[in-house]
């Protein structure tokens, strides 16, 4: 499962190594301060670039990542002083998928950008030879585009992915966006009263009504995370150090972080998924809080040991 953190955390990762490689001599302060990060943050995410390089691992193939007294400091494998040399197959390929997010319309202004040099280095008739369109477009889609862009509300009935359940629901739509191969609808549901994202592909009816709503101003940029919900199994989980990787992959809320431990709050539609998580991560994994999370955890540890009996 790739998350959203893990997302904004690579986001974060891959603007700060061409920052510090370019101001050299960049303080941790500075650093945190334009990173939005803490120190924790840093020297993680600088322990994980320390990682980073290509098979062979020796010295001219490995980055190093680390803070020496008040400055942080990055140095690039050698590699990273030559220019890649795409073959003609990953050009086309790199293009292709530019091009797909562009006729989604979610392009960002600098993406768009890079396509256009991209075209025209590599295929210079683009725009006659080459064609990219995105799988999955149906007339749903074309009517909630329609309502999204006239501002009416639509009614849904709505399958969920997690318990399976048809729910029938008033929809304001602000905008349809397509990402890891599905196509999702963003809006403001009246039946929750919150922002909430639905896949295209699980609405079994739609109808627009004549019913029209106000668009927020700052709308937030189109993305698919989990968003909890009062019915959600929610517990209190103490990370130890072979644990840390739990917050990138899971919808967690971060509660409390130490030199060796992560307190995080966890959210699942099902006491099912944390009780299987802490019993994988045995004793680097301390539950601090959900009842009905202990009791899975018991009965799946109790049967396990009986087979074994």
């Amino acid at each position: 499962m790739t998350s959203e953190r893990t997302l904004s955390r690579l986001s974060r990762i891959l603007a700060l190594i061409p920052y510090v490689l370019s101001n050299e001599g960049a303080s941790v302060a500075e650093v945190l301060d334009r990173f939005g990060y803490n120190e924790t943050e840093l020297a993680r995410d600088l322990d994980t670039v320390f990682v980073c390089g290509l098979p062979g691992y020796g010295p001219g193939d490995l980055m190093e990542a680390f803070i020496d007294e008040d400055e942080v400091v990055i140095d690039a494998a050698d590699y990273f002083a030559r220019a890649p040399r795409l073959t003609s197959t990953e050009a086309i390929s790199l293009l292709a998928g530019g091009m797909a997010i562009v006729a989604s319309g979610q392009a960002s202004r600098e993406l768009e950008s890079a396509v256009e040099k991209l075209s025209k280095a590599v295929v210079p008739d683009a725009d006659m030879a080459l064609s990219v369109d995105v799988s999955g477009e149906s007339q749903m889609l074309g009517q909630l585009r329609t309502a999204a862009t006239e501002k009416k509300v639509v009614t849904i009935t709505y399958r969920s992915l997690g318990r399976e359940i048809e729910t029938t629901r008033q929809v304001e739509p602000w905008t349809v966006f397509t990402t890891l191969g599905n196509w999702y609808l963003q809006g403001y549901c009246r039946l929750v009263e919150g922002e909430r994202n639905f896949r295209v592909d699980r609405i079994r009816k739609l109808q627009v009504t004549q019913q029209s709503f106000e668009r927020p101003t700052d709308l937030p940029e189109p993305g698919v995370g989990y968003t909890p919900s009062e019915e959600d199994i929610v517990c209190d989980i103490s990370l130890g150090p072979g644990a840390q990787w739990v917050p990138d992959y899971y919808p967690v809320e971060i509660l409390r972080v130490t030199k060796n431990r992560t307190q995080v709050r966890f959210y699942s539609v099902d006491a099912e998924i944390p009780a299987r998580l802490l019993l994988r991560l045995g004793a680097a994994a301390r539950l601090l809080k959900g009842d009905e999370v202990a009791e899975r955890v018991a009965e799946i540890g109790g049967s396990l040991l009986d087979k074994y009996r």
